[in-house]
């Protein structure tokens, strides 16, 4: 397994790798990878699990830079002793990733069920209210999975339907129209990264945030791919999603089937999909509830008059 590493740092470069490199050697000797260094990025190349490890010793170096100016050659060997002897399966209801200093987790047993499916099904779809966590958990996931290197890349996809209007009433050149509807996405990543290895790792294509029309004709693979607001999606649009799946990747779908925003009489290819796939084996479903949301208390005030109110009108 290959897997490229982004230095969030390049300036203290040095210390990362240790006099004459031998902080490179130490993780190279213990986990039997290979090492390259290539402008400001590090290279492994080995057994995917030792892989992991490694990565995982250089997350834990790097976080110590961010304090710190330099590693003790003890700083380096803890490091390698915790990824040693740490277990790398994922326990229950760990994600592995902070955000604001403070560990990402399931609040809920509905969103617990939504992680599990998502590290056990290699697609999963997640449909829910808003304020359940769908789209942040997936994002969480995702970065959780880069981290300990069972992803090379991240893949945020998003369709360019929203609340009635359409990307040419936008000001603006293309990437200017498609921002707004990909900001949530950014938001969740800014808040598990810092703001410049999110710079870095778009730069490197490490991770992509697109409208879903631009993934036509791709295979990915050893990725993990996150399909927001999936209900404004087309059934035929959901199959071109779907068929993207590669090798060694992970497939997450996520949207809200009370807020559909495609034109009258045209079917949403999250409810499709759902609807065909419901007992496809392997494959995860995951049904979030009111009782789920994890924002501001009147979220879920406001989600239950609105759903008395749909009631209203159907009786």
């Amino acid at each position: 397994m290959n897997l490229n590493i982004t230095l969030e740092q390049p300036d203290k470069k040095l210390a990362l790798f240790g006099t004459a490199d031998r902080n490179l050697r130490m993780i190279r000797d213990t986990f039997g990878v290979v090492v390259t260094s290539r402008n400001d990025e590090l290279r492994l190349a080995g057994d995917k699990d030792q892989v992991a490890k490694a990565a995982a010793v250089f997350e834990q170096m790097q976080r110590r830079l961010r304090r710190q100016d330099w590693l003790s050659v003890e700083d380096v060997s803890q490091a390698i002793g915790e990824a040693m002897h740490t277990d790398r399966e994922r326990h229950d209801g760990e994600i592995d990733v902070f955000a604001r200093g403070h560990a990402v987790r399931p609040k809920t047993d509905g969103q617990k069920r939504y992680i599990d499916a998502i590290f056990a099904h290699d697609l999963t779809f997640c449909i829910g209210p808003a304020g359940t966590g769908k789209t942040y958990l997936a994002v969480a996931a995702a970065a959780s999975m880069l981290k300990q290197g069972q992803a090379r890349r991240i893949v945020l996809a998003r369709p360019a339907v929203e609340a009635g209007e359409r990307l040419g009433f936008l000001p603006g050149d293309l990437q200017a129209k498609v921002n707004p509807y990909l900001r949530p996405l950014f938001d969740a990543l800014h808040d598990m990264m810092d703001v410049e290895q999110v710079k870095r790792f778009m730069v490197n294509d490490v991770i992509e945030v697109i409208p879903l029309a631009f993934m036509r004709g791709r295979t990915l693979n050893e990725s993990v791919i996150i399909l927001d607001e999936a209900q404004n999606t087309t059934p035929s649009q959901m199959l071109m999603f779907l068929t993207r799946l590669g090798h060694d990747s992970k497939m997450i779908v996520t949207g809200d089937t009370t807020q559909i925003d495609l034109p009258d009489n045209t079917l949403s290819g999250l409810e499709d999909a759902v609807d065909k796939l419901r007992n496809a084996k392997g494959i995860g479903m995951v049904e979030l509830e009111k009782s789920d949301i994890v924002r501001h208390k009147l979220v879920q005030n406001i989600v239950d008059a609105y759903e008395r109110d749909r009631q209203r009108y159907k009786s």
